[in-house]
């Protein structure tokens, strides 16, 4: 269930949740299920991508339930599905701004205006930058955020790449990229990995992974791609060069709390203030779930039991406050989730000219000379997290043009000759084609405005 963005709603929310990462689906399923039909705002690029933190994970391994591991986005997905199976409303867009002062609660998000009784927020945390002299020069040109994301880019393939970082976050993506690189260099600004034993012991006994002791990255060098990188020894401060082709940073994170600035109690690194165990903060009505209100935990179960515990509280406190409007359900078993079909690789035998969406190098290059309409290229990787959240987006983008543009999904580990000759350097890429001419193209998560405006200018072009 979904809703459209309108200029004001008029309706006052029993409860509107801040951000889709396990602490907002759970409040959700918990607020749903107590017939209070939540409404959670999923986010869209502040702060991250929907989904949170997960979705630019692989294994999950320490999920209950999961005895073989879960991938990330695949777990967010059985989340988010069960929050929305028990009545929770979605609105896909970025929260804007918050008026706490007095109530309802006011939230401008994308072109709404929502009131609510009560609130939880569960932001989460964005990922933290070195700030290096010529970080931005180098930014998807060969410096990423994200290893689960850009690891399968085909300039990383078979070169020697290198990890900031000595948490479990950092370990986990130098053991990813040894699956792409000819040798990973781990640059720990310690003298011992902060990660846990188990993924501490990945990284010490995999000989594709070299540790560099106290360790810090002062800048880094190249041409139109990163190609070294300038590292000082913090004891000696003795200085090296080493050539790298990518630099992956996993060097903690910072609360998404911007918007409560001046608002809410926080602390002195920006995370919201609560009590030990709880969820209120120091406004009555207002609540704080996962690493936003946790500075020392952040594991996906925390975030989950305190998502858990802040609908329990606000369900108690619009309970005590004679303020929840229950909903009454016609089954008091809703159906079951719907389950997402994946999409074959197109080939000569099941090729379809005229679908809106199909996947692989056969079908591209079919459109690519064949097609008279738009066609939108989507470049993926398996465990790209930002790609899982932007696809049906795209799809979506798609539908609406009712067979006027198509769509093709390239995964750029299958197909690593057209990520090259494409000239992908991060995914998710978009490409938007025309008569074989590239008109635009996108990377990273984006509104499907953006698409949709320049699919709509092209096509009006051509009347």
């Amino acid at each position: 269930m979904s809703i459209k963005g309108s200029s004001v709603n008029e309706q006052i929310e029993n409860l509107v949740i801040i951000g889709s990462g396990p602490a907002g689906y759970t409040a959700a399923i918990y607020a749903a299920r107590a017939n209070l039909q939540p409404l959670l705002i999923t986010g869209f690029q502040a702060g991250g991508i929907p989904g949170g933190q997960l979705m630019t994970t692989t294994f999950v391994e320490n999920f209950p339930g999961f005895p073989d591991g879960v991938m990330g986005p695949e777990l967010m997905d059985l989340i988010k599905a069960q929050a929305i199976r028990w009545g929770t409303k979605t609105l896909e867009a970025d929260a804007k701004s918050f008026d706490l002062t007095s109530k309802p609660f006011k939230i401008k998000a994308d072109s709404s205006e929502i009131q609510t009784h009560s609130l939880i927020i569960s932001t989460g945390a964005r990922a933290n930058r070195l700030s290096l002299p010529k970080e931005e020069m180098f930014w998807s040109r060969g410096i990423s955020a994200c290893a689960i994301c850009d690891g399968a880019t085909p300039q990383f393939n078979k070169e020697i790449l290198a990890v900031v970082g000595g948490g479990d976050s950092a370990c986990e993506e130098a053991f990813y990229l040894t699956k792409f690189g000819s040798h990973v260099h781990l640059l720990v600004r310690s003298d011992k990995l902060r990660a846990s034993a188990a993924m501490a012991d990945r990284v010490l006994n995999n000989p594709l992974i070299t540790i560099h002791w106290n360790t810090e990255v002062i800048d880094v060098e190249g041409e139109e791609w990163l190609k070294n990188l300038k590292l000082k020894n913090i004891k000696t401060n003795s200085q090296m060069n080493l050539s790298a082709k990518g630099l992956f940073y996993a060097i903690g994170h910072t609360p998404n709390t911007k918007y409560f600035i001046n608002q809410l109690k926080l602390d002195h690194r920006g995370y919201i203030v609560t009590p030990p165990g709880r969820p209120e903060t120091s406004i009555e009505g207002v609540f704080a779930a996962g690493d936003v209100a946790d500075s020392e935990w952040r594991q996906g179960i925390t975030a989950a039991s305190s998502g858990c515990k802040a609908a329990l509280a606000a369900e108690r406190w619009l309970t005590q406050n004679n303020l929840a409007k229950l909903i009454k359900k016609e089954n008091l078993e809703p159906p079951k989730s719907n389950t997402t079909k994946k999409i074959e690789i197109s080939n000569q035998n099941n090729y379809q000219q005229n679908a809106i969406w199909q996947k692989g190098s056969y079908a591209l290059r079919r459109l690519y000379h064949e097609s008279k309409i738009p066609l939108l290229v989507i470049f993926t990787s398996t465990n790209c997290g930002p790609c899982h959240v932007l696809k049906p987006q795209i799809m979506r983008v798609l539908e609406d043009f009712k067979g006027c543009v198509q769509g093709v999904e390239i995964n750029i580990e299958e197909d690593q000759e057209i990520a090259i000759q494409a000239g992908i350097t991060g995914t998710p890429t978009i490409q938007l084609f025309k008569n074989k001419v590239l008109q635009k193209q996108w990377q990273g998560v984006k509104q499907r405005s953006e698409f949709k405006n320049a699919i709509t200018e092209i096509i009006n072009s051509q009347k």
